[in-house]
């Protein structure tokens, strides 16, 4: 493919590119955002960010090889194609979309967007539509899934270049929908643009990812989200009737919609008598499902309120692509989402939970919630990122000691930080009743919660979620929480390890 040919295939606005300078007959066998991956017939996008600019790393590519760019200023690189556009984030998303031959086209997609449940909402939509016959990739924070592949990516929602990559691979494998996390950051970065929607949920919103890196402002951070509907224009929307932000969210959207809710029963999806239920190694809460043609018994094998909300979603967007109430409810009974409030199943009488709760306001909602379930005892399992996000150990340290009766203090990505250091700084701040021991290594201490458990405890390890390594140094080491529960366990079970009370 040449520039030319590349340039007439891609559906840019109206006067984006604002001037080509160079032959535009170069051919193009690739498309890159990254230095490192830049060299001959590659077509190099000089991206702004917040910490660095794509147009400082253009001489690197062109020492290898590359001849081809788009920029948003004019640099000195001799013999080289310069595409000058208003927005190289923009022209990326819309140029790879031309460059993977518009795969998305021959796709339903399914956004899925709100501060909290993207995860866990996507996952078990993807689980319903499965199990429906229907196969569904997925992408998000567990990575992307298609078929029976799983890669892992580094943002939420991948970077425009790669998701069109994931859509021309999912398009080859036959899948015809994929539903997407669609987070703030990918809206304000032109992540998604060009990407045509079937479907988009809306769940919720509260204060995150203000300050920093991310939105400057709560409203910014609004804003981003309701791009999705305003801008993106999808066919079809549910939305959380029980939230007072689905008006602004919706407000320029004509797109039909459906609304769910757990409190407001002229919904469209409502959910009555939500229950807990416990057995001797699972929990989860159960609801009666009431549409306007019919009632259904849900049980969702996850803990809490909030699961019924995102379980309300997922049943609205699989109804709309033709799943019945039924068919959802049967999957629901065990569809899970990695590290979200994940139940492993390892010893009788006891319930083990893994979530990825990382901050205060996470791990007390995720206490709180496993407190409902009058544990014989709450034990947490819990530390803090290594070399940033200090201020989060206070909170963490006070959510642990008032809602636990038991605390295993341990490392969690500690990355070029002593664990001992960030462990000292959570105590430091202990201000409850709760018991606690320090244990740096965190495969010991998930070991070691594991076997001071008893019947009728339930057992939280928060913090690395669906994560499978350990940040070390530097290195990601590998690490998986759920087969070490397992694996310790079995050994229980096999006579080969002591347990008991401390």
């Amino acid at each position: 493919m040449t520039i030319r040919e590349l340039i007439e295939n891609t559906r840019l606005p109206a006067g984006f590119v604002k001037k080509i300078c160079g032959d535009e007959n170069e051919s193009i066998e690739a498309v890159e955002y990254s230095s490192k991956s830049a060299g001959k017939n590659t077509l190099f996008f000089c991206l702004r960010g917040a910490s660095g600019d794509g147009h400082d790393y253009a001489a690197d590519a062109y020492s290898s090889g590359c001849r081809a760019f788009v920029v948003e200023r004019f640099l000195d690189l001799p013999d080289a194609v310069q595409i000058v556009v208003a927005d190289s984030r923009e022209a990326l998303a819309y140029m790879s979309a031309a460059f993977y031959g518009h795969p998305a086209d021959s796709l339903k997609i399914i956004g899925v967007t709100g501060t909290k449940g993207k995860t866990t909402t996507a996952h078990i939509f993807r689980a319903i539509m499965e199990n429906a016959g229907i196969p569904c990739a997925y992408v998000g924070t567990s990575g992307v899934i298609i078929g029976n592949k799983t890669y892992d990516t580094k943002n939420t929602t991948p970077e425009s270049r790669d998701l069109q990559a994931y859509f021309k691979e999912m398009i080859n494998k036959n899948v015809k929908y994929a539903v997407i996390e669609v987070s703030s950051q990918a809206l304000a970065h032109h992540r998604v643009d060009g990407v045509p929607f079937a479907a988009a949920a809306f769940l919720n919103l509260s204060e995150d990812h203000v300050g920093g890196v991310e939105h400057p402002t709560f409203e910014d951070y609004m804003y981003s989200k309701s791009r999705l509907f305003s801008e993106h224009k999808p066919e079809f929307v549910v939305y959380n009737a029980d939230d007072e932000s689905s008006a602004y969210m919706l407000a320029e959207c004509a797109a039909p919609r459906v609304s769910f809710s757990i409190s407001n029963e002229s919904a469209d999806y409502f959910a009555s008598d939500i229950a807990p239920y416990r057995d001797e190694m699972t929990l989860g809460v159960s609801f009666s499902l009431h549409t306007k043609s019919q009632t259904t018994d849900v049980r969702v094998c996850q803990p809490g309120k909030f699961s019924v909300s995102n379980a309300l979603a997922a049943i609205a967007l699989a109804v709309h692509f033709g799943v019945s109430e039924k068919d959802c409810a049967r999957t629901l009974a065990h569809a899970t989402a990695p590290g979200r409030c994940e139940i492993v199943k390892g010893l009788a009488g006891r319930t083990f939970v893994i979530d990825y709760a990382h901050n205060g306001v996470s791990l007390s909602a995720s206490l709180s919630v496993l407190r409902e379930y009058d544990p014989a005892r709450l034990i947490v399992v819990f530390g803090s990122v290594g070399g940033r996000t200090k201020g989060r150990r206070a909170e963490l340290a006070h959510a642990a000691s008032t809602l636990a009766d038991l605390a295993v203090v341990t490392s969690d990505n500690p990355d070029f930080e002593p664990p001992e250091d960030v462990i000292r700084d959570i105590l430091a701040a202990w201000d409850g009743a709760a018991l606690y021991i320090a244990i740096p290594d965190r495969d010991e201490a998930v070991r070691e919660a594991i076997r001071l458990s008893e019947p009728g405890d339930i057992v939280l390890f928060a913090g690395k979620g669906h994560e499978t390594y350990q940040l070390i140094r530097g290195e990601r080491v590998p690490f998986s929480e759920r087969e070490l529960i397992l694996s310790e366990c079995a050994e229980i079970e096999a006579g080969e390890v002591v347990t008991g009370a401390w």
